[in-house]
Parts: structure tokens; C-alpha cells; sequence
């Protein structure tokens, strides 16, 4: 997996009517954009996440790749 600033980080739910978590990428743990990441999710708050299989990345710019 790789990011760049800017990107969106997509973690779908892990159980039954569980909705999808989007945050922004603010931060990336490596120069060649894999991770960890610095997320701020919508209400603001800001994390380090180390992506597991249930993410993606929707890149800043272009189609949701879904």
C-alpha cells in the first residue's frame, strides 16, 4: 500500500452494519508512501495507522476506485 499526503484512507467495517471510516493521510511514515500514516478523520481527531487488508486508498485526486 501506498500514499501520499492528501489521499483519503478508506477502512471498510468489520461487522454487519458497520459503515466505512474515511480519513485524510496528513502525514506519511515513509519516503516511499507506505506506512504508517497520520489520519485526521472528520471530526478532527488525529491517529498513526498501520493499514490492515480491510483498507484502501482513494487517491486526492480522481474516481473512487471501488
Amino acid at each position: 500500500m501506498r500514499a501520499k499526503v492528501g489521499d483519503a484512507l478508506v477502512l471498510e467495517g468489520q461487522h454487519v452494519g458497520d459503515g466505512q471510516r474515511i480519513g485524510t493521510i496528513i502525514e506519511i511514515g515513509h519516503a516511499d508512501g507506505t506506512p504508517p500514516y497520520r489520519v485526521r478523520w472528520p471530526d478532527g481527531h488525529e491517529t498513526y495507522v498501520s493499514p490492515g487488508p480491510d483498507a484502501r486508498i482513494r487517491p486526492a485526486t480522481g474516481p473512487d476506485p471501488r
